[in-house]
């Protein structure tokens, strides 16, 4: 029987081990900010062949996203649960991760919500605006329940202001244990995770499972810290699963423990190891990716230095050629100026200049103005070769083999070898 019909109790794959091999779920990834640095975490949005907490192939606005729901669901019938995991913190997000989760609600009624954070955004509004939305599962990331622990693993926590060191971590763990106890009033299941980091809390994971449990908590997943390049425990020595083993026995006595965690990153689609999310990579499943874009954005913008190859760099592009496919082939339309750097709110200034525009393409781009054009409708694409061949990629359906390229290019960065097809994407 189809896990994803209305004839089937819908089962959170997390949370209940016996729906694991038959309840996928889908994380959308419209969360890019985070309120909270951890000394662990490294969030990055474009490498191929990770697969952690914090990773996504890209940012999805709602509407994007309910695209890529409509997309899923028609090829993946196991999805159970759609939740919001970053790769930021969904509540530091609010306004994006709420109006996704409303237009989940309304497009797909039975569907389980969640939402995954570190728990500084639990404020009773909220938590009153999760319970409203129908919200039925919450994780809240505890990794410490004593400030003099919590400050060596939060470098910052920003709020109305940026707060450090013990003040930060305070705040952090007063608006966690409140959190828990206003979901948990509300009806709410709600699971814990624990980073366990060698050397700093791995001696106190009881004491986190035990006050959580006072609270009402309902399970505890003890995760071994992945040591990730770039942070400040990227040094460590990830736990075994014997030691990781002997550190839930303290947490066991006062909660159920999750013990088939998969790590899952901010875009995961289908059922937990099996991931699917590179298959259906936003833009997904279309023959040409740009009809995302909707109606009225017949264009495309190119940086280009002599006007016959894509070659600069987005942020050294002074002006932009702008091209359509009209009857007759390719046309140049217009040059567009650039806003010029240092201009305060540059790539939005951007952004609102292109509306007619479906994509840039560049010979490169940082991660900065990439995440400020996609909620302006527009994809940055980094390509090399003349104008007309990029154009071709990009109107004539080839544009996934483009973007698999693109995605091959920035995996060399994390050092890894392996190449990951992305299936389904036309090219």
């Amino acid at each position: 029987m189809d896990p994803s019909s209305n004839d089937v109790p819908r089962k959170h794959p997390c949370f209940e081990l016996g729906a694991k091999a038959t309840h996928g779920r889908l994380h959308l990834p419209v969360a890019p900010r985070c309120n909270v640095q951890c000394l662990f975490c490294n969030r990055n949005e474009d490498c191929v062949n990770e697969s952690r907490p914090g990773v996504t192939s890209r940012i999805l606005t709602p509407a994007m996203a309910v695209d890529h729901l409509r997309q899923v669901l028609a090829v993946e019938p196991s999805i159970s649960v759609v939740g919001i995991a970053g790769p930021g913190d969904p509540l530091a997000n609010a306004e994006a991760t709420f109006e996704t989760l409303r237009r989940v609600r309304e497009e797909a009624p039975d569907m389980l919500l969640c939402l995954s954070t570190n728990g500084l955004g639990l404020t009773p509004e909220h938590i009153e605006r999760i319970a409203e939305l129908g919200v039925s599962h919450v994780t809240i990331t505890i990794n410490a329940v004593d400030p003099e622990i919590g400050q060596q693993i939060y470098a910052r926590v920003r709020e109305e202001r940026v707060l450090f060191g013990r003040a930060g971590a305070e705040l952090i763990l007063s608006r966690q244990l409140a959190g828990l106890a206003g979901l948990k009033a509300r009806g709410i299941q709600v699971k814990i995770n624990t980073v366990v980091i060698p050397g700093v809390n791995d001696h106190h994971v009881g004491e986190i499972a035990r006050v959580v449990s006072e609270l009402g908590a309902d399970f505890h997943n003890c995760v071994a810290l992945l040591p990730t390049k770039g942070t400040p425990f990227a040094a460590l020595t990830e736990l075994t699963q014997a030691q990781m083993t002997a550190i839930r026995a303290q947490s066991e006595p006062f909660l159920r423990q999750m013990t088939h965690c998969t790590r899952c990153r901010a875009d995961a689609v289908g059922l937990l190891g099996k991931d699917r999310s590179l298959e259906f990579a936003p833009p997904h499943l279309q023959a040409d990716i740009l009809t995302w874009a909707g109606e009225g954005r017949p264009n495309v913008a190119v940086a280009t230095g002599d006007g016959l190859q894509v070659d600069v760099h987005l942020g050294a592009a002074r002006k932009l050629q702008i091209w359509d496919d009209g009857p007759t082939g390719f046309r140049f339309l217009e040059e567009r100026p650039c806003p010029e750097a240092g201009v305060e709110g540059r790539w939005d200034l951007l952004g609102q200049s292109l509306q007619d525009c479906r994509a840039i393409l560049v010979g490169a781009a940082g991660e900065t103005p990439r995440k400020a054009l996609e909620p302006h409708g527009l994809l940055t694409l980094a390509m090399t070769g003349s104008i007309v061949d990029c154009l071709e990629k990009v109107f004539r359906g080839n544009v996934a083999r483009a973007l698999l390229e693109q995605r091959q290019k920035a995996g060399k960065g994390c050092g890894c070898a392996k190449v990951v097809p992305l299936v389904g994407l036309a090219g």
